[in-house]
């Protein structure tokens, strides 16, 4: 029985005659598969495709939240936080963007956030913008304020992470890690050297508590003899109070013994300002400065006790979505004793291999500008090794 040919196959046969014998052959049931693709069912593959694809986005675009600013661009995704004066949003495609919010000509929301009015007030519903004033609607009923009034604005996870900030146990919202490194040498030479470190801090929307502690232990045998030809550790805490939104009090306690330093133990407790000059999600960086009060006790030396001026800078970097620098120095101008000084340079690296672990590459300069006779006034640290990272 002989298949009618459609409009679409005539035309196609027609503009080409070996098209005209391929067409028959595919009438007659004959596939080959050095045939080219049928025409029509190549638009039809392409229609279909135009049609189904605003179809498959269309329930993304629905459900998301929009954020229209005053150039007239739109932006759709997730609605994260306000936090002062910039706006957070989650895009499918764009990936988190920050927009300042006098920027911002209207919001609407799929889902309800959390909005923070004068007075710390908070309603929680979902919002739209008409008339140049924002309306939330919460199971309570609907509240209308203007763009201005809105002081913060928060998604339900950012919600609970600020509702767990408020009153945190003393025993919450610790994270830190725990450096390992292990050198070993054998053959003419037995030399074995271990590094530890420790850090934890417990940040508040208020204050910040570190403790910290490093170690450096080294041995080597020589020709049968073995001595310890490394032998320091250090520690401490600090805690910062925020005053206003970049200036805080800072108190901290050090301890420190370097036997090769011919330190038995120094004690530091002191106090200043600290201002953070940069505060965005990749770099922060903090200047400080205070007095403290420095008590040293060396080997057949008498102990030592002075007051110091000190100023310095903590900073950090976020080099990638992965690696991160960071960055402590500090200067002790000794009051008591005029032209000496120490100095304390900390730099390191970590490059995330697993969510709790981490390589790290530390290194640590302790100066001192008039050491115990026979010693060098430097004494330069270089660790490498793992980080395992911990949160609670």
């Amino acid at each position: 029985m002989k298949v009618p040919l459609t409009p679409c196959t005539e035309n196609y046969a027609a503009i080409d005659p070996k098209a005209r014998f391929r067409t028959r052959m595919r009438h007659f049931g004959v596939h080959q598969s050095s045939f080219l693709p049928h025409p029509c069912g190549a638009m039809l593959h392409l229609s279909s495709r135009i049609l189904v694809a605003p179809l498959i986005f269309l329930p993304i675009l629905l459900l998301a939240d929009q954020v229209t600013l005053k150039n007239g661009d739109k932006i759709s995704g997730e609605i994260i936080k306000k936090d002062g004066d910039k706006l957070t949003v989650k895009s499918e495609f764009l990936g988190e963007v920050t927009i300042p919010w006098a920027a911002v000509m209207s919001i609407s929301s799929e889902q309800a956030l959390a909005v923070v009015l004068p007075g710390d007030k908070t309603i929680t519903g979902k919002v739209n913008t008409a008339d140049g004033r924002v309306h939330i609607i919460a199971p309570a009923g609907e509240e209308t304020v203007a763009v201005a009034e809105i002081s913060a604005i928060r998604n339900p996870d950012e919600e609970k992470k600020f509702e767990r900030l408020q009153r945190p146990g003393l025993l919450a919202l610790w994270a830190g890690y725990f450096d390992l490194g292990l050198a070993l040498a054998r053959g003419n030479a037995r030399a074995t050297t271990l590094t530890t470190a420790f850090n934890a801090s417990r940040v508040t929307r208020n204050d910040k508590t570190t403790l910290y502690f490093n170690e450096l232990y080294s041995t080597a045998t020589i020709d049968g003899k073995n001595a310890a030809t490394a032998d320091a550790i250090r520690g401490g805490l600090s805690y910062d109070r925020k005053l206003r939104s970049r200036l805080f009090v800072n108190v901290f306690n050090d301890y420190e013994k370097d036997r090769f330093q011919s330190l038995n133990l120094r004690f530091v407790l002191g106090g200043g300002l600290g201002y953070s000059v940069i505060k965005s999600d990749r770099t922060r960086l903090d200047i400080l400065g205070g007095i403290d009060y420095n008590r040293s006790s060396f080997e057949a030396l008498p102990t030592q006790s002075s007051a110091e001026a000190y100023f310095g800078d903590d900073w950090t970097y976020k080099l990638s979505g992965i690696t991160a620098l960071n960055q402590s120095f500090r200067i002790f101008p000794d009051i008591t004793r005029s032209g000496e000084y120490r100095m304390n340079f900390d730099i390191g690296a970590a490059t995330t291999l697993r969510k709790w672990l981490s390589w790290q590459l530390t290194a640590s300069d302790r100066y001192l500008s008039d050491p115990v006779f026979g010693r060098k006034r430097n004494d330069v640290l270089l660790t490498t090794g793992l980080r395992v990272s911990f949160a609670r």
